[in-house]
């Protein structure tokens, strides 16, 4: 038995440390949370058994992971510890009763949501934030300072509490959130790279760019919970409240309780409740409240005494995979779909699960018939987290399964695209984005509207909508006189779009709706952005090289054949109010912050109509950065280059006197 549990010891310990580095030094983890929590708590419960046989480098006895010689090393001022796991009722009880033998049966638990994210600590020296660091192994971090000046909830300068010293640090997580992960994993895909996997692999990848302007256009978002010392602070509520008054983004989704019954009714409802945010959890966190009594509970090696991660069982669930079937999107690019036995998982029945690309399907050894795990990423797209018995070896199409057309992989992308033109599933997807609510918007044109009348052969491309008669739409299933007057009146109103909304709608390769609507603005007019090069294409805030030969080749191409055909039945793209006269004419506004009496979307597009810019960058040619509560990296750029700064109420003003 001794010799047995030695060999088990040391394959978990190698297990472990391997897991370790591809999670915290590449961001790039093999197995889920769950998975790594069993080979944990295996290694932790045969070390209790046989105290004899722990060694000092055993992860039990140490804080974390590796270190990425990507970045400068930084030693923290303290260790970022990690918390031990209770994964039921019966192991967050024993935790309440081990407490309560040390400092006695008064006792308040702070509960807050555990953030799904990346762990960082921000230190700062005279009020200013001097140096940002990522956990690393715990002792020593990375030093991202750069990358997390460009997060807007992160405060450039604070107030200190009194009774702070000159330098100190908060402590935090800096997490995706869910609706900004999905809209990169569709630009990602659209462009024909690999989507990311789980919103915290792509958080964690953001901030440890090389390039801060990636960083920055990811939106990610923040929550800090530690204040490394404490100042007057006397227990965890006031570190959150502290933290809160300095203007640090604090998780409103927190309570105290003085019995454990509470932290586990808490627990609870936030299981279900947690489906509504817009981030990823995957348990609760639960402190000791009183800083004495943290004091009196003390550290063991790894962990605090007074803290306890209370985590949710995993949702995850076992099927089989009948067969994998490739999706042709707008673009071309074959999705590599499996189609799943249908299986409950968090309440929902997944029958299908993106795989990707080519590369990720053998990566994890999918294929038709293996018995997988799946579980909902972020509870919420299907994902295959592992298989029973992975088998390589699967190969994309060499034709398109929906045309018959070549299929080609294009280096350095990892994506495989049809590249016929003129594939009917294409073809589906382009005039559903031609008529979606961010392009033209037509309303009534779904998937079943527009396969009907690509069957019949009545469209082709978005110019065919305008030739479509009564008759015509009569004629399509489910359609009553009703609803074809109201489509073909909406096809009628379509044929003034903006002029935003109009190249949005073309499908112009890497340009989605920010960058439309920035060319338009540029621009002005239609004719003049086709007859632009790539030189001028590139004065263009946001566009580089590659997008600049894109737009270019598109114009050249099939793409300026497409507007041809929409301009001879009757389109005509309404000129961006840039070039129509008016008071602001010349003028380029950039909105940061949050503004209290207008949304930012109605103050650009207040600045539109009076013939002015509104622009998402600043730059030596801005002209006003309104700048409202909690201003982000675009007011200090605005400084840097000596850009005019104004309020709100400024700005107010301006527009007022520029209506007279």
């Amino acid at each position: 038995m001794s010799a047995y549990v030695q060999k088990r010891l040391g394959e978990l310990r190698e297990q472990i440390r391997r897991h370790e580095y591809l999670y915290f030094a590449l961001d790039s983890p093999e197995i889920t949370d769950a998975q790594f929590d069993a080979l944990y708590l295996e290694l932790r419960g045969l070390e209790e058994e046989h105290p004899e046989l722990v060694t000092a480098d055993s992860p039990t006895q140490r804080v974390g992971g590796e270190i990425s010689g990507q970045f400068a090393k930084v030693r923290h001022r303290s260790p970022m510890l990690s918390l031990q796991n209770a994964f039921d009722e019966e192991e967050i009880r024993a935790w309440d009763r081990r407490v309560r033998a040390v400092v006695g049966d008064q006792v308040t638990y702070v509960c807050e949501l555990k953030i799904d994210g990346l762990a960082m600590s921000l230190t700062y020296a005279g009020g200013q934030l001097t140096r940002a660091a990522t956990r690393g192994d715990g002792m020593t971090g990375e030093d991202v300072t750069a990358n997390v000046r460009t997060l807007r909830s992160v405060p450039l300068t604070v107030r200190p509490l009194d009774g702070l010293p000159e330098t100190f640090e908060v402590r935090g997580e800096v997490y995706f959130p869910l609706a900004e992960f999905e809209k990169l994993n569709r630009e990602m895909e659209a462009a024909g790279r690999p989507a990311f996997m789980n919103p915290r692999n792509a958080g964690a990848g953001s901030v440890r760019q090389l390039d801060p302007r990636i960083t920055a256009s990811r939106n990610l978002q923040t929550f800090m919970y530690t204040l490394d010392p404490a100042g007057p602070a006397r227990s965890q509520w006031d570190v959150l409240e502290g933290l809160q008054a300095m203007g640090f983004r604090v998780n409103p989704n927190r309570a105290r309780f003085e019995s454990i019954e509470g932290v586990i009714d808490f627990h609870s409802q936030w299981h279900e409740r947690r489906h509504h945010l817009d981030h990823d959890i995957d348990g609760v966190v639960v402190k000791v409240d009183s800083h004495d009594q943290q004091l009196e509970l003390g550290f063991v090696a790894r962990s605090p005494r007074w803290a306890i991660a209370f985590k949710y069982a995993a949702e995850q669930a076992e099927t089989v995979v009948e067969d994998i079937v490739c999706y042709v999107g707008r673009t071309g690019v074959l999705t590599p779909v499996a189609h799943l036995r249908p299986v409950v998982v968090a309440g929902v029945t997944i029958r299908n699960a993106s795989l990707h690309n080519e590369q990720l399907v053998n990566e994890k050894g999918v294929h038709v018939g293996a018995t997988v795990t799946v579980q909902r990423a972020g509870d919420v797209i299907p994902e295959v987290v592992s298989v029973r018995d992975p088998q390589p070896g699967w190969r994309m199409p060499a034709r398109c399964p929906v045309c018959g057309g070549e299929v080609v992989r294009e280096e350095p992308y990892v994506a495989h695209r049809c590249i016929n033109p003129f594939c009917p599933a294409q073809r589906l997807e382009r005039l559903r984005h031609y008529a979606s609510r961010g392009a033209v918007d037509i309303d009534g044109l779904g998937y079943s509207t527009l396969q009907q009348l690509i069957d019949r052969e009545l469209v082709k491309d978005p110019s065919d909508f305008y030739r479509l008669t009564m008759d015509q739409l009569l004629g399509l299933e489910r359609f009553a006189e009703k609803s074809a007057e109201n489509l073909y009146k909406r096809l009628q109103d379509s044929r003034t779009p903006q002029l935003g909304r109009f190249l949005y709608g073309l499908g112009i390769p890497q340009v989605g709706e920010a960058t439309a609507n920035l060319l338009a603005a540029d621009f002005g007019q239609l004719d003049r952005l086709r007859s632009a090069g790539e030189a001028e294409l590139l004065a263009v805030e946001g566009v580089g090289p590659s997008m600049a030969r894109e737009i270019s080749h598109f114009f050249q191409g099939h793409g300026g054949e497409l507007i041809d055909r929409l301009l001879e039945v009757g389109v005509r793209p309404q000129e961006s109010a840039r070039t129509a006269p008016g008071p602001l004419s010349g003028k380029t506004f950039v909105f940061t912050g949050t503004l209290g009496g207008i949304t930012r979307p109605e103050a650009e597009e207040l600045v539109r109509s009076l013939g002015g810019k509104a622009a998402s960058g600043v730059s030596s040619k801005t002209d006003y950065v309104v700048a409202g509560e909690a201003a982000g990296s675009k007011l200090e750029k605005a400084h840097r280059l000596k850009v005019s700064v104004i309020d709100e109420a400024a700005f107010q003003r301006l527009i007022d006197e520029s209506r007279r």
